[in-house]
């Protein structure tokens, strides 16, 4: 008999809110909340976690966390020392969540005594400055809510600096938390809320900088059955790889180890002065090769990864950049980041996983410019050659984003409209040297760091729209992997 899944199913012990989470998606609960969890049951930590949606509106999520009292099952399935393994875990670490507009809720957690950390996932799109009203009901942006958080707190405590937080970014943007650190301030100064404040912030407060890895795809593929075999009515199961690491860096992680010791719990977490190699590596092999295929994989039909990694051309390509364009501008030994590619690329193939395309498409704009651009910056730069696998992949993301397409992107509504009212089928280089360099839609300038980048992804896009991206794609792989066409 399946239960209900709610505190009067499950005994729980209930544990004080020390930590609050901008994000519900499925990463944030089958990672960060997943290893809190972990860390609570080994005793090294005694935390419970308030999810905030990051910004105002409703959330299903949250709606269901808390018909389930925070309750839900992470589900991780793959291969260890080359057998199947599946494991699933409940985990009871989440005591409340609500929507920023539940601004009593917000409020009691923000000026509690208890809270130390913050996390977020916010994606790419989040930690980024844009003008805003942080003495609002309600700022509109993730620094501007921070920035507004942390002057309630300051003003609650009156400047303690006991009363400071850790935050701890998820979002996999370089120098996450710095750059969160670095918005924060200037909203505040901005907002002329004094010298005190802005030196408590600097003084009390700790930004890491982190890298996160695990695969999460989302709901089971049945999840009938896997309630099934949970024995729950859980509406909010979460899926993911058995992988996981999270390196924490800068100058606080060392006292984030402290407080926050969670490799003692026996998970993979590294705390270190820099996470430059570690993000440099992963983020480029493994995020750009996900946000480089997936546009021409949609554009194909396919659904998933593996779909796409079934695919010999894709499967060729992706290989292909990440050895000619990717490695060489990463920092290191050359055999031992082949090996880090090669098990990184082999992840893709995990058969239990069912990660889907359309997901991983959410925000592909800012993806691309914070995962796959410094490959093609550094391949001008560094190198003085264009990194055309990349801007195939960038051409690729065009013609998905183009009007009439017949895919609808889960993006910025303003950039993508931009996109659809600028589109000139007649002038693609035109078309594209507006949306790199006129739109706003990007922090840097792609044309002026990369001079002939919008007539090279014309080239390519011009090909996709007109013939397709199953003939444009053989044609590339014929001029750059000419092996591959024999």
């Amino acid at each position: 008999m399946i239960k209900k899944l709610d505190n009067s199913t499950v005994s729980r012990k209930k544990r004080p809110i020390r930590l609050l989470q901008f994000g519900e998606g499925n990463f944030l609960r089958a990672f960060a909340d997943w290893q809190i969890d972990i860390a609570n049951e080994q005793g090294v930590a005694n935390i419970g976690i308030a999810i905030v949606k990051p910004r105002s509106g409703k959330s299903a999520v949250i709606d269901i966390l808390n018909r389930q009292d925070g309750l839900y099952h992470v589900c991780l399935e793959g291969i260890e020392n080359g057998k199947p393994k599946k494991e699933s875990r409940l985990v009871t670490a989440v005591e409340k969540a609500f929507t920023p507009d539940d601004r009593d809720a917000f409020e009691e957690v923000i000026l509690s005594p208890e809270l130390r950390f913050v996390i977020s996932n916010t994606t790419e799109a989040g930690i980024r400055y844009e003008d805003d009203d942080i003495m609002s009901d309600i700022p509109s942006t993730f620094p501007g809510k921070v920035a507004a958080l942390l002057w309630k707190r300051f003003r609650h405590f009156n400047g303690d600096p006991s009363k400071g937080l850790f935050f701890i970014c998820c979002e996999l943007i370089e120098d996450n938390g710095t750059k969160l650190k670095e918005y924060v301030i200037r909203h505040a100064s901005e907002a002329g809320l004094g010298d005190e404040f802005i030196s408590w912030i600097q003084s009390s407060n700790i930004f890491v900088d982190t890298l996160v890895d695990r695969i999460v795809s989302g709901s089971p593929d049945n999840p009938d059955e896997a309630r099934e075999e949970l024995g729950y009515d859980d509406k909010a199961i979460v899926k993911g790889e058995l992988y996981h690491l999270w390196a924490i860096g800068g100058d606080g992680a060392e006292k984030l180890k402290e407080e926050l010791p969670l490799d003692k719990a026996g998970l993979h977490v590294l705390y270190m002065p820099s996470i430059k190699e570690f993000r440099d590596k992963k983020v480029r092999i493994l995020n750009g090769s996900h946000t480089g295929m997936v546009a021409m994989a949609l554009l194909y039909g396919c659904e998933t990864v593996m779909d796409a990694f079934n695919n010999p051309d894709i499967n060729t390509f992706v290989n292909n950049m990440v050895e000619t364009e990717v490695l060489p501008m990463i920092d290191g030994d050359r055999d031992e980041l082949r090996q880090f590619a090669s098990g990184i690329l082999e992840r893709f193939y995990n058969p239990y996983i069912r990660h889907m395309l359309e997901s991983i498409s959410l925000n592909s704009l800012s993806k691309w410019e914070a995962r796959n651009f410094d490959t093609v910056k550094d391949n001008w730069q560094k190198a003085h050659r264009y990194a055309d696998h990349e801007l195939f992949t960038f051409a690729s993301l065009m013609a998905l984003y183009a009007p009439e397409s017949g895919f609808t992107p889960h993006d910025n509504a303003r950039h993508v409209d931009y996109i659809h009212s600028h589109w000139n089928d007649d002038d693609i280089e035109a078309t594209i040297r507006s949306i790199v360099s006129d739109s706003g839609i990007f922090l840097q300038d792609f044309e002026s760091s990369v001079p002939g980048f919008s007539k090279k992804v014309a080239g390519y896009a011009t090909e996709i729209r007109e013939g397709g991206i199953a003939k444009a794609l053989k044609s590339f792989l014929s001029q750059h992997c000419p092996e591959h066409s024999k």
